[in-house]
């Protein structure tokens, strides 16, 4: 790499960006099933009372980050980010120390509220200044931070809290959390291209004239985004994919181990969550410029189909499992990162800090019921969670497919 091109800071802004997604998706995302379990066994609430405060968490998340846009207009995005993970590091440690129900909703209206600002959004609105044309490789690389703090923190959270008990590890994670991000905030985050002097993927003026001139078209009204047929088919279609999604995925676990033993599941877990990184990664270095990112989208689900199917058919067979949660895997990471891309080539640059926040919002409003709905077909059928993923995941195809540029 040459010296110039090192010196072009948008690279180190993705590396800070997926610390950040990291801590956020590691304490925000994947520690909620494991808070669930700990108050559940310190308290004896019932299931269904600490699966509501889980809800709230997501449901609230996603009324923040429809806001995200305001609040990096009046606050900035480092103090923003910063603010995010102080109101999560003490939503967490309230999740810990509740002692009656409405301390642990009230804890969840923080978790909720401040994981959304080190959330996708949130990677979308810290990365995509820096970046035009390869804003999908950069993008994929911040994300992946995402998946990675599936693999690291579900883990440590179990080995804390066994250390030290649940408040030890709320405060230990906090803290760490809030120091990083402060850090990240006050050195990386608090710069831009413009104050730096630099172009959007290091490119000199001329190349990014080209590329400006390329813009999709003017900015649409407040009003009629929500009449215009590009965004409603990609807020459907990232909703529906994260519904099944994220559906599957809350009762997988628990399904697979019977056939492979707890410890067995967990590697198979971890199995699709390097399957998630790699087709992340293999899309956003090698997606072509000019490639239609609706049928790449709709392609990432299809193969998510097929898992889905793969798992419905293999009957307890290893080898078959094996393929079905590695296929389906292979679009986890996907069905994040994509939908901003391809708000990138549709939507003015305008519309776009408006779009990215909005569907990441429908998405995670909608998949906040998914585990309960998912949970309901389980007990009628454990096959039918298999059915209902593949069947609403054709569903996100189709409207990808349907809202394509004519």
């Amino acid at each position: 790499m040459t010296s110039k091109a090192s010196s072009f800071f948008g690279w180190h802004v993705v590396a800070a960006t997926f610390l950040v997604a990291m801590f956020g998706w590691g304490a925000g995302f994947y520690g909620p099933p494991i808070y669930l379990q700990m108050v559940v066994q310190r308290t004896g609430w019932p299931f269904a009372l600490v699966s509501a405060a889980v809800t709230l968490h997501f449901l609230i998340g996603a009324v923040v980050v429809a806001n995200l846009p305001r609040l990096y207009r009046r606050w900035g995005v480092p103090v923003t980010t910063f603010a995010g993970a102080v109101v999560l590091a003490f939503g967490v440690g309230g999740w810990s120390l509740a002692s009656h129900p409405w301390h642990l909703f009230a804890a969840a209206l923080l978790s909720g509220s401040g994981w959304v600002a080190m959330g996708a959004a949130a990677v979308n609105a810290i990365v995509a200044p820096w970046f035009i044309r390869k804003r999908p490789a950069a993008l994929s690389m911040a994300y992946n931070g995402a998946s990675v703090g599936g693999v690291v923190f579900s883990p440590l959270w179990v080995v804390l809290i066994a250390w030290s008990g649940f408040s030890q590890a709320a405060m230990i994670i906090g803290i760490s959390m809030t120091a990083t991000v402060a850090v990240l905030s006050a050195l990386v985050f608090s710069k831009s291209p413009e104050a730096l002097g630099q172009s959007p993927d290091g490119a000199k003026s001329n190349q990014v004239e080209r590329m400006a001139a390329s813009s999709p078209g003017p900015s649409l009204p407040r009003g009629l985004l929500w009449r215009d047929r590009r965004f409603i088919t990609l807020s459907a279609g990232m909703a529906a994919g994260l519904f099944a999604q994220v559906g599957l995925l809350a009762h997988l676990f628990s399904i697979v181990v019977p056939v492979f033993g707890a410890q067995g599941a967990g590697v198979l877990m971890g199995g699709a969550t390097a399957a998630a990184v790699a087709g992340r990664t293999g899309i956003g270095w090698f997606m072509p410029i000019s490639a239609d990112r609706r049928l790449i989208a709709s392609a990432s689900y299809g193969v998510q189909v097929i898992g889905s199917i793969t798992l419905l058919l293999a009957g307890g067979d290893h080898a078959a499992m094996i393929a079905g949660v590695l296929l389906f895997g292979l679009g986890i990471g996907n069905a994040t990162s994509l939908p901003p891309l391809i708000a990138q080539l549709e939507f003015d640059k305008a519309d776009v800090s408006r779009v990215v926040p909005l569907i990441v919002a429908l998405s995670q409003a909608t998949y906040a019921l998914a585990p309960a709905v998912f949970g309901i077909v389980r007990t009628i059928s454990e096959p039918g969670v298999f059915i209902l993923a593949a069947a609403i995941q054709l569903v996100a195809v189709a409207t990808f497919v349907y809202g394509r540029q004519k």
